[in-house]
């Protein structure tokens, strides 16, 4: 967005959407807007609800949403991150308004949840392909895109690793109210949205938690808005509400998120930041279960099944582990740049919209 907005080619427009304007998710729109940016518009789709007849309509309102916008602010391009069930619903109105998209982290695999087929969904109805990696950038050219439209740049997650001033232990505590012990935990587990077992999965990862005692601190944040989403926020509530040595936050955001990573001993869960920032700052991460399954890692990733006594073996495991040498395998920090040159040396974007498949030989 920075290198957008810097550019006198283009005109930023920002549009804010699902958890970014629930209160349940901590308004984090208001992040966007203390970083400076401003808001064209706000689309209101999330129902108070992670069921799948709520999540479906939140994507239905979504689309509903997204199409006004667009037809408000005649946007040249459309760019989304991702593979949420919002960005599908704005990359759904995006389609039929005939705005060309561009795609960021498309052609990953993650075989545990839905966002898999919404990812590579999103991929053809996109015109422009900015992927982490090789491996990724093959599968969407094996999808039949463009190869000229396919761009490799690497994780925009690890540009703002660099942009951003960690906080320092004392001050950090002071602004968390939590005091780090001897050892730390930074801990997010995110509903599997193809498995009907998360409430039990994340109960196992809770009993392994409390082999460790009061010795040991415990940061947890919130998981995100999929089905069943609430109910693991309610348990790790009552967990936290039990333990003093452990804290629970809505949304940290990216200094503070990116602070704690900095100073904890390991990283658990199974969210895709494991994965894609926390490699670069040499710390192990222990991958629970099969949401992140099939997507690119590091030598510093450790994978468990979501049971208790695997889960203790691995974050032991992690304990002892030195990642001093881990190469994050997702750039080294200069996507952003790498997005707004592709993006400025295309002429004409409406020249994107018909798009013809592109057969490889098999």
């Amino acid at each position: 967005m920075e290198e957008i907005r810097k550019d006198p080619l283009f005109t930023l427009q920002v549009a804010a959407t699902g958890m970014h304007l629930s209160p349940e998710f901590g308004l984090t729109y208001r992040t966007i807007e203390q970083d400076d940016f401003a808001i064209d518009a706000k689309v209101e789709m999330l129902l108070s609800s992670d069921t799948p007849v709520g999540i479906a309509k939140s994507i239905g309102l979504g689309v509903s949403g997204f199409s006004d916008v667009f037809h408000a602010l005649k946007p040249d391009l459309l760019l989304v991150l991702g593979d949420r069930f919002e960005i599908f619903a704005a990359a759904q109105a995006a389609l039929v308004a005939r705005i060309p998209v561009a795609h960021i982290a498309g052609g990953d695999t993650t075989e545990g949840a839905f966002d898999e087929a919404i990812r590579h969904s999103i991929t053809k109805m996109a015109h422009l392909h900015f992927v982490t990696n090789e491996a990724s950038a093959k599968r969407v050219r094996q999808m039949g895109e463009d190869p000229a439209h396919i761009y490799d740049v690497g994780s925009p997650g690890i540009d703002v690793i660099r942009r951003i001033e960690p906080l320092e232990r004392e001050e950090l505590e002071k602004k968390l109210g939590f005091i780090f012990r001897k050892r730390n935990l930074l801990v997010t587990f995110h509903p599997v949205t193809l498995d009907s077992l998360a409430e039990a999965q994340c109960q196992e990862l809770l009993n392994a938690l409390d082999s460790y005692g009061t010795d040991f601190g415990v940061i947890f944040t919130k998981p995100n808005a999929d089905t069943q989403g609430r109910a693991i926020a309610q348990m790790v509530e009552q967990y936290v509400a039990a333990r003093p040595h452990a804290k629970v936050f809505t949304s940290l955001g990216q200094r503070f998120y990116l602070s704690v990573v900095a100073l904890v001993d390991a990283v658990v869960g199974n969210s895709s930041s494991g994965l894609y920032e926390v490699p670069s700052f040499k710390k192990p991460t222990v991958n629970i279960g099969d949401r992140q399954k099939g997507r690119l890692q590091a030598t510093s990733v450790i994978n468990c099944r979501p049971e208790a006594k695997d889960i203790v073996r691995a974050i032991d495991r992690a304990f002892s582990m030195d990642c001093s040498n881990a190469v994050n395998p997702y750039g080294n920090g200069d996507s952003a740049g790498k997005i707004a040159a592709a993006l400025r040396a295309i002429p004409d974007y409406s020249a994107l919209l018909k798009k013809r498949f592109f057969d490889i030989d098999l």
